[in-house]
């Protein structure tokens, strides 16, 4: 049986649609090539925000109409509130945001047996850490490894909470075992991701911390370049940045989740942290990994939001000089505190302000992607288009670059420009 896979939103999700790939393969069902019948289609779905949700379902539509023969099955923080939802575009195996295994015992017996199949459970009775295989999508030649899940912040924005529930980490030497295997196989980049990673180790006994995390794969593997998920600014402190800088092993490319740049505004999203506190975050990082590329979330259009809370954002964004911004509308979810709050602004000053933003950040990462010219630089190459062969270097910059086959390995590369969003160089 042939199976397609589509993993929306975050890298979570990424990783648990390799971890899902890898249980169906390990059952015989295999990925399925051009001309190919599909007879299973699965989509891990994203609620992060409306046009998440608005994604999932159109996605799910277009498969189904595609492949009206194939089962379809979908996972993922979407189908977990909606699961009403799911069923009546034609869902066939409808789970939530939990469970991989289950959701593949479930997938495997709607195929024998033809029938529809719902079981959502409720993400807050969740108490232990699901450890699925670890690795990449096929053709891939970047590894994930899933480390936590969970959040409990509840940031009055966010609807993830209530989609994947209480806190819950992957033990020390489950990780060391994980990256281990990575390294055998030949990934050359490790990505630890998780839904809260500065939360790590809460849960456990023994209290380790996102640090103990990292120092240990990297001391599994000590051939790969580890690259952190998404970050908390709380997370990092003198100590925490001495200790990845320790390894010699950690990308110099860091995401912080920064949401707004107006102390106001940060104050009613129920962040822990002000702009000033951020900017001694920013200046730790660039302390210990020299010219590291920061990159950041950001809302605009929050409820309440002013024109001058927005002028501040902007000379924040300015201030800080990130290498890239992701700019995100406000997007209302029903059931967080944001959504019942006054003073909800229009669509138009939403989009407006978010155009406003990205403009400030297309000049800055512009200014970050100039500064990489004459350097060289270790890139890891993925995919060939148009007779050049694509990659990241530790820094997250996408570089492109002519050669024979390079897919999968590590080059140095000589900058020697800027095309659009990209770096191009020659090999060294």
């Amino acid at each position: 049986m042939h199976y397609i896979i589509t993993a929306l939103g975050c890298k979570v999700n990424q990783y648990e649609a390799q971890a899902v790939e890898t249980l169906l393969k390990e059952q015989g069902l295999t990925p399925a090539s051009e001309g190919n019948r599909v007879d299973l289609v699965i989509v891990n779905t994203c609620a992060v925000t409306a046009e998440g949700g608005r994604k999932s379902r159109q996605t799910i539509r277009k498969l189904k109409d595609a492949h009206p023969e194939a089962l379809t099955a979908v996972c993922g923080c979407w189908s977990q509130l909606s699961p009403e939802d799911a069923a009546s575009i034609g869902a066939d195996v409808i789970h939530g945001s939990g469970a991989k295994e289950a959701f593949v015992e479930d997938i495997l017996k709607a195929l024998s047996e033809r029938q529809q199949i719902t079981e959502v459970d409720d993400p807050f009775q969740r108490r232990i850490f699901e450890d699925l295989p670890s690795g990449a999508l096929g053709g891939r030649t970047r590894a994930f490894l899933k480390i936590q899940d969970g959040c409990v912040n509840f940031c009055t924005y966010c609807i993830i909470p209530y989609t994947r529930g209480r806190l819950r980490s992957l033990p020390i030497e489950a990780i060391r075992r994980h990256c281990e295997k990575l390294a055998a196989e030949g990934y050359r980049e490790l990505v630890l991701t998780g839904i809260e990673i500065a939360s790590y180790g809460v849960d456990l006994e023994d209290k380790p911390n996102l640090a103990d995390a990292v120092c240990a794969a990297a001391e599994a593997a000590p051939g790969l370049r580890i690259r952190l998920g998404s970050l908390e600014p709380t997370v990092v402190t003198e100590e925490f940045c001495h200790r990845i800088a320790r390894t010699g092993q950690v990308c110099d490319h860091f995401h912080l989740s920064l949401q707004s740049g107006c102390d106001r505004t940060l104050h009613r999203m129920n962040r822990k942290y002000d702009t000033a506190e951020f900017t001694k975050v920013t200046e730790l990082l660039r302390e210990y990994f020299p010219g590291c590329a920061l990159t950041a979330d950001l809302i605009t259009g929050f409820p309440g939001e002013t024109e001058e809370d927005q002028q501040t954002t902007l000379e924040f964004l300015r201030k800080i000089r990130f290498s890239q911004v992701h700019v995100f509308p406000y997007s209302r979810r029903p059931g967080t505190k944001a959504d019942a709050m006054p003073e909800q602004l229009t669509h138009k000053v939403k989009n407006d302000r978010a155009h406003a933003a990205q403009k400030v950040a297309d000049e800055t990462r512009q200014a970050y992607l100039r500064s990489q010219i004459g350097r060289t630089l270790p890139v890891l190459f993925e995919t060939e288009q148009a007779g050049r062969w694509q990659g990241h270097t530790p820094n997250y910059c996408t570089v492109l670059a002519e050669g024979d086959f390079l897919h999968g390995i590590v080059r140095n590369v000589e900058i020697t420009g800027v095309e659009g969003q990209n770096l191009v160089g020659n090999l060294v």
